[in-house]
């Protein structure tokens, strides 16, 4: 029982992670329909800012750094590139994004070599026990940062004008510029959202128990992806369900894979995509997504 309390909440914090990330993939498909490859680029780029700046400047400044830095880089990708692509068909623009992604970690995978760069977080190796039970203080506040962060976005994408843009442009992008609401204006914010919450995941990501960020950590980013195709790629609470779910799926499946070798190694990071093919034969939409209907 203790190792299944651990396990589960390693999940939930780890999920929370993955639901940052999902969020800024659905902020993105929300505000311009295009499924954005890229993100696991700004989630790099905003990591080793931080990495990089936190010997120079301390820990708090340089993670503030990091997350306006990848915001500023999520803001000139879609100045510079996908506003340049608008009215095309969005596997298009999704293909741009890919682009974007290699030439962004091909640079900054240059930039970090073979090194493995702390984060020097302010939380080290420190673990919190509750009776039997033990979990590492990074990944309680994983949790706690996460909730706090999602709760405040959806309380702004809810009750403030930038949010009854978003919404306006995701229900109909045509009307919602009829209406005066500037589309590049939404659009270019939602690139800088996403590139923020991916420094915050990216923090989360490679901490302890992770010696810290390296080249692979970008790929980190498609454990996420799962998670917001799940969800719901049109929804805003499918990004916090399809986390969590995705997080203690691969938790739960990592943990107990010594009883599961019968399905093959490395169970642990295929369980998430065989949860978001079973979700999909049942709901193709994602649990929270809107299924499109057509008149015939």
């Amino acid at each position: 029982m203790t190792t299944f309390v651990e396990l589960l909440l390693s999940g939930l914090s780890i999920g929370s992670v993955y639901a940052l990330i999902a969020l800024g993939f659905v902020i993105i498909f929300k505000a311009t329909e295009v499924v954005n490859f890229a993100h696991a680029s700004l989630l790099l780029a905003g990591g080793y800012l931080t990495a990089v700046l936190r010997d120079d400047i301390g820990f708090w400044a340089a993670l503030l750094v990091g997350v306006a830095g990848a915001a500023a880089v999520g803001a000139l990708v879609e100045f510079l590139v996908i506003r340049r692509y608008r009215g095309h068909d969005h596997s298009v623009l999704a293909i741009v994004t890919i682009g974007v992604d290699i030439v962004l970690v091909t640079e900054l995978t240059r930039q970090i070599g073979a090194r493995v760069l702390p984060m020097g977080d302010p939380w080290g190796d420190e673990v919190l026990t509750i009776g039997a039970v033990s979990i590492p203080q990074t990944r309680v506040a994983a949790f706690v940062t996460a909730a706090l962060i999602i709760g405040a976005f959806l309380l702004a994408f809810r009750f403030t004008s930038w949010g009854v843009a978003m919404r306006a442009v995701a229900e109909h992008p045509e009307t919602a510029a009829l209406m005066g609401i500037r589309l590049g204006r939404v659009s270019s914010s939602a690139w800088a959202v996403a590139g923020g919450l991916a420094t915050v995941a990216a923090l989360f990501l490679t901490v302890f128990p992770t010696p810290g960020l390296e080249r692979g950590t970008s790929l980190v980013a498609l454990k996420a992806f799962p998670a917001a195709i799940l969800g719901g790629l049109d929804s805003t609470t499918g990004a916090l369900a399809g986390g969590l779910i995705i997080g203690v799926t691969q938790s739960m499946a990592a943990g107990y894979q010594s009883d599961l070798t019968f399905l093959g190694r490395g169970i642990g990071d295929l369980a998430p995509y065989l949860v978001m093919l079973l979700v999909l034969l049942v709901r193709p939409a994602g649990l929270f997504g809107t299924r499109e209907l057509s008149r015939v």
